[in-house]
């Protein structure tokens, strides 16, 4: 029988697991309930034309690991982990075959734009543009902090189960991260 739904929203993290284990078509719920959010995650990294693929290859191995999964732990710290795995994976690659190139930042683009006085929708989706420029030029491992705590909105207790630091180190990446996205806002016209 295929799960609908509604069951699937009736289900706990820890019972979908349970039965994907003993019957396949569950593991679907898994998928759906947490797709969304992962492929988004998986897009804020920069790995923006091959997410769909990443987050299919993630969920992969989510499957076939399934069984190992320690109940004690969070399913979505474990989910993230995961899909962050498959995420630096994609990123070497791109990297050893030199598909990482991107064109520089053409500040000639902002220089007509208004005082932020007279904010409006075409400002505020100009600022979060270059926002995620500007987190696109931080090395990953101040990326991934930042996105996992101000875009999706973690704790440092998940982000550390998810990236396997201690929660110290996260907190210096944070710092570390906030000042070098501060230093490079600062070289383009629009103040945030």
């Amino acid at each position: 029988m295929y799960p609908t739904k509604e069951i699937c929203k009736q289900l706990s993290d820890q019972e979908l697991i349970r039965k994907s284990l003993q019957e396949v078509d569950y593991f679907s719920c898994l998928y759906d309930r947490y797709e969304e959010q992962l492929l988004r995650y998986i897009k804020r990294l920069g790995v923006e034309e091959e997410a769909e693929d990443v987050l299919q290859e993630a969920f992969i191995n989510i499957w076939k690991n399934l069984y190992a999964f320690d109940q004690s732990l969070k399913l979505s710290s474990w989910l993230y982990r995961i899909v962050h795995n498959q995420v630096v994976s994609c990123i070497r690659k791109k990297k050893s075959f030199g598909k990482d190139q991107k064109d520089t930042f053409d500040e000639q683009r902002f220089a007509d734009l208004p005082d932020e006085s007279f904010l409006d929708t075409d400002v505020l989706e100009e600022k979060d543009r270059l926002t995620h420029e500007l987190l696109e030029k931080l090395p990953l491992l101040y990326k991934e902090v930042m996105v996992l705590k101000f875009l999706e909105d973690m704790s440092y207790e998940e982000i550390s189960d998810i990236l396997k630091i201690p929660e110290g180190t996260v907190a210096t990446r944070i710092n570390r991260a906030k000042k070098a996205f501060r230093k490079l806002s600062e070289q383009y016209p629009i103040a945030f």
